[in-house]
């Protein structure tokens, strides 16, 4: 049995199945034997064990572990932040070895810049770049609009909520038209009620742009409730515990979170850190 798809527990029911890769895709992001080892002065520091999965082109990928894992480590290697020290991951197949332009990043908290405009805050990849502003204007209004922000352009960031902040932060993230969206632990900071809406705007916007997301949790609930799969990390240094697949239809609402196969799902996860003596 393969990393990928070991059970700490009994064999998953029919509808809660442990799911491989799709092989032979060449589409999406593929890490075959990723591992990272941080070099410090009091010696090697290793945050991840070889990892190999795929995530396919437009899916909306959940990675949920406790705390320490290499959760972010992952996702900065994804986004060519970090090098690996082994093995290789491919976008598009395409061998990543530097930060490339084909992701947006979404942090926990906003880091929207406090003296630009939220339009402005918007528009910051595109300044950077020194892309074509003209051209992307258009674009940042409408993701403003797609999120609900349309009359807020001219607003600072402290005229608005943590949510409305982390709405903002998500259409900066997207200006650019990346084909791949990271968000680490994007909604860690907000309320409890103010991250359940964020989900279900999420969702939607996930569902309108169709872009690839890999979202980082230690929530568990929050996993099962976005995801199309979740994989399932050990504790330090990380590793793949199990990936599971989420048959819930789509859209979803809150509403889903009383379904029998939710709460089948979220207990069966849960169990991997029962077993570690870790929780979410």
């Amino acid at each position: 049995m393969t990393p990928a798809t070991k059970s700490i527990d009994m064999q998953p029911t029919a509808h809660l199945r442990l799911v491989s890769d799709r092989a032979g895709d060449a589409s999406g992001i593929k890490l075959s034997g990723v591992s990272k080892t941080y070099r410090t002065r009091d010696g090697d520091v290793p945050s991840l064990r070889p990892l190999d999965f795929h995530i396919n082109d437009g899916e909306f990928f959940v990675v949920v572990g406790p705390s320490g894992c290499g959760k972010s480590t992952l996702l900065k290697l994804i986004s060519g932040l970090l090098p690996p020290t082994s093995g290789e991951i491919l976008v598009d197949g395409e061998k990543v070895t530097a930060p490339h332009g084909n992701v947006g990043i979404v942090f926990q908290n906003a880091l929207l810049l406090p003296w630009r405009n939220i339009l402005n805050n918007v528009m910051l990849p595109i300044d950077m770049k020194r892309l074509a502003r003209q051209k992307y204007l258009d674009r940042a209004k409408a993701l403003l609009k797609l999120v609900g922000l349309e009359g807020f352009e001219r607003k600072l960031p402290w005229q608005l909520s943590g949510g409305m902040q982390q709405r903002a932060s998500i259409c900066r993230a997207l200006v650019h038209d990346p084909g791949i969206m990271l968000m680490d632990e994007p909604f860690g900071a907000l309320d409890a009620l103010t991250r359940e809406r964020m989900n279900v705007e999420l969702m939607r916007i996930q569902r309108e742009t169709k872009k690839t997301v890999l979202l980082i949790t230690h929530s568990i609930p929050e996993a099962v409730f976005l995801a199309d799969r979740v994989l399932v990390m050990t504790e330090r240094p990380g590793a793949i515990a199990a990936i599971y697949d989420v048959p819930l239809p789509r859209p979803r609402s809150l509403d889903v979170m009383a379904d029998p196969v939710f709460t089948e799902l979220v207990q069966r996860i849960r169990k991997h850190f029962f077993s570690q003596g870790a929780l979410d």
